[in-house]
């Protein structure tokens, strides 16, 4: 196991040189797909959460409402009151996840002990969180 030095302040972390990319792990055309997959997934739930979304969600209930009326019964209620909370949640979600991203990026940049590379973690996927927690909680043990 590589020890690393608390004083070493460099652009690529510890972990990005024993992570998965070296092991050969994430380079099969599998993870690739899948990588993809969830950079989409990540968009798209960041879109939901945008005001457009409202937007969206305002268009089609009037598009229902316009096209087939006969068919708004209580189950088009209960359906769009269902979609019109998923997006309250989301965006109440994502305002808590941002707030919380800028306290924290503040701290990192106060401390200057602190490994800079863990500003830009957010841009990362979740799995490779993950990972990266784990190594640093076995790292600590």
């Amino acid at each position: 196991m590589v020890t690393p030095d608390p004083g070493k302040r460099s652009s690529e972390s510890d972990f990005e040189s024993r992570g998965p990319s070296a092991t050969g792990r994430w380079d099969s055309p599998l993870y690739q797909i899948l990588k993809h997959y969830s950079q989409w997934l990540t968009t798209l739930g960041v879109a939901t959460a945008r005001p457009a979304a409202f937007f969206v969600f305002a268009v089609y209930a009037s598009a229902w409402l316009i096209l087939d009326p006969t068919s708004f019964d209580w189950h088009s209620v209960a359906t769009l009151a269902t979609w019109f909370m998923t997006l309250v949640i989301q965006r109440a979600e994502h305002r808590d996840t941002q707030a919380l991203h800028a306290k924290l990026d503040e701290l990192l940049r106060a401390d200057r002990t602190a490994r800079t590379e863990l500003v830009k973690i957010d841009d990362e996927e979740p799995e490779v969180i993950e990972e990266r927690r784990a190594a640093d909680q076995t790292r600590d043990e």
